[in-house]
Formats: C-alpha cells, sequence, structure tokens
C-alpha cells in the first residue's frame, strides 16, 4: 500500500522526519548529484545529523521523500531511482 502526502498541504517536520527514520533500516539522501546512503541498522547518526540531512531550508522534509520497505530516498538522485525500479 502506497500513502501520497502532498507537501505543499502537509509538512512534515523534523519529528516527523526522526519517527519515519525510526522506521527504516536504510536512508538514501540525494543533494544534487551526490548521494549519501546511511545504514542504520549498523550506525546511526544523532537526531540532529540526520535532520539536517533530511530537512530542507524551510524545515520541512525534503522532497521527494519515498519509503520502499525498510528503505528510504529523500532528495531525487536519478540513479538511485534507477535502481529502486529496477532498471
Amino acid at each position: 500500500m502506497n500513502t501520497i502526502v502532498d507537501a505543499n498541504k502537509t509538512k512534515q517536520g523534523r519529528p516527523e522526519a526522526l519517527a519515519l527514520a525510526q522506521s527504516v533500516e536504510v536512508i538514501h539522501v540525494a543533494k544534487g548529484k551526490k548521494c549519501v546512503t546511511l545504514d542504520l541498522a549498523s550506525q546511526r547518526p544523532d537526531d540532529d545529523t540526520l535532520a539536517g540531512m533530511m530537512l530542507g531550508p524551510t524545515g520541512n522534509l525534503r522532497a521527494p521523500t519515498i519509503k520502499h520497505g525498510k528503505t528510504l530516498y529523500v532528495g531525487f538522485n536519478e540513479d538511485a531511482y534507477k535502481a529502486l525500479i529496477g532498471k
């Protein structure tokens, strides 16, 4: 089951971002062409570091954000999304 949340209508701030991070094992964070992968099962950064990576300048969760199983994709990276859809 997929849930789509319109970021223009429903703001997702720090508490929501950290709760989302608690529900996954891996996070891929993309900014431009750079993509950082965090394996939360083996080494979880502190909340300030995690929030800094997941939130944009307005303090809201960066878009697009996709949760796929136990993996979270934050921001857009073409290679990461190709891997997600299997192409």
